[in-house]
């Protein structure tokens, strides 16, 4: 069901794609904002793993450093039928975890100390059998499209805007009403773009629940992490967390902070907790 809405809202958000560029760009300004936007988007996507990782300063781990942690993920990883992906650890008091690589060839799994000092066993198998969830649904690469189609609506309306400002006015007389049309969309566009983004990264954590709770065969241990970690991300919210990546934790790092549900890159708790307890009893 997660699959199908990501589809549809994918299929949302490049009609509007085609309908703003054709409005505002035409198809040559529409093909040079494609260009651009994919150049950026797919540039950080081929390094998504060692930018962020970077940014949060993960150092990797082996087996002798953390046989417990690395045995974990490889034995999660194995029923997942993924490749073993590299294991790092953050330090961190915020528990929190994150997967990245652009494809499960070059998957990472990081996890902050936090995390590993407030679960027990079934829960941080339940977190990460979460994250290698998303490594096998490709959600970098789903995340990367999404960013790549609302960074080009932008960047039309941004151009269209500007040639409005400094040389539309005659263009504007000879359109009548149309401009007034145009200048709503140019408000309009960028933020429906986003709205549509955010909506995909929140059905892409709830099919990374299910898809965690199938590999651990746990579903009641995520569900107890999940509302650990919430808890712990209230009172202590992760220091340096930017916004850019937040999507990527398994609960939002910022959460600390009010967050309007519409614009939240992650489903209430309350929610995904509901839906796993429904996965435990077989309603799902």
């Amino acid at each position: 069901m997660n699959g199908f809405k990501t589809v549809i809202l994918m299929t949302l958000m490049m009609l509007l794609f085609l309908f703003v560029g054709n409005l505002l760009g035409g198809q040559q300004g529409m093909m040079m904002a494609f260009i651009f936007s994919l150049a950026m988007n797919f540039g950080a996507y081929w390094f998504s793993d060692k930018i962020v990782l970077t940014m949060y300063r993960a150092h990797q781990v082996t087996r002798e450093e953390q046989p417990q942690l690395y045995d974990m993920v490889e034995r999660l990883a194995s029923r997942a039928e993924l490749p073993m992906p590299k294991v790092y650890i953050m330090e961190n008091p915020t528990p929190n975890a994150f997967a990245t690589g652009r494809n499960p060839q070059n998957g990472a799994v990081a996890v902050t100390t936090g995390i590993m000092n407030i679960l027990n066993k079934e829960e941080l198998e339940g977190v990460i059998a979460h994250e290698l969830s998303h490594i096998k649904n490709r959600d970098i690469l789903v995340s990367t499209i999404a960013a790549t189609l609302v960074g080009t609506i932008t960047f039309i309306a941004r151009m269209a805007g500007y040639a409005a400002m400094f040389g539309g006015s005659s263009r504007d007389n000879d359109r009548g009403g149309n401009a007034f049309y145009e200048l709503a969309l140019l408000i309009i566009a960028p933020i429906a773009a986003v709205l549509i983004q955010l909506a995909i990264s929140r059905s892409r954590e709830y099919m990374a629940d299910e898809g965690g709770a199938q590999i651990s065969g746990k579903p009641m241990g995520l569900a107890n992490a999940l509302n650990k970690l919430n808890q712990a991300n209230k009172m202590l919210p992760m220091a340096h967390a930017g916004a850019s990546s937040a999507h990527m934790f398994i609960v939002n790092p910022l959460s600390g902070k009010s967050m309007m549900k519409l614009f939240s890159t992650h489903p209430p708790i309350e929610e995904r907790i509901e839906r796993l307890k429904e996965i435990a009893a077989g309603r799902r």
